[in-house]
């Protein structure tokens, strides 16, 4: 049995970087995962390289976040441009009020109480006959 050791490689990082963004642009990414997927390095190597405080870092998320609203909005272009009512409709429950959004779902439910107090009044037993007689309270 051969036992196989893998080199360390190194990275340039300022390479890594600006493949990083070059990838962002040129597919579309939208999330970190997908930037590692593209890059010659394991998802280790990236974190080190870029770690989660890192202006690098902070860079490449904006990109990924302008990607996002660019698709977001391209996609509310084309069904704001449909014929198609359930197109429609899936474009107006993005845009609506949460007051429009309830009236619209047939099975809505209010998990909260409405910013109003809940009083649920106490429960008052009702004594059997035998308790009175005994006197038990």
């Amino acid at each position: 049995m051969q036992i196989v050791k893998y080199k360390k490689m190194a990275y340039n990082r300022d390479k890594l970087f600006e493949l990083a963004k070059e990838q962002v642009e040129k597919n579309n990414l939208f999330f970190i995962e997908d930037i590692v997927s593209f890059l010659p390095c394991d998802k280790t190597t990236f974190y080190r390289h870029f770690p989660i405080d890192s202006n690098e870092y902070h860079t490449l998320k904006e990109m990924l976040e302008q990607n996002k609203i660019k698709t977001k909005s391209a996609i509310r272009a084309k069904l704001f441009k449909s014929q198609k009512a359930a197109e429609l409709l899936a474009l107006y429950r993005l845009i609506c009020t949460p007051e429009e959004h309830r009236l619209l779902n047939q099975q809505y439910l209010d998990h909260t109480s409405g910013c109003e107090k809940i009083n649920i009044p106490p429960i008052s037993w009702v004594k059997t006959e035998t308790e009175t007689e005994n006197g038990n309270q």
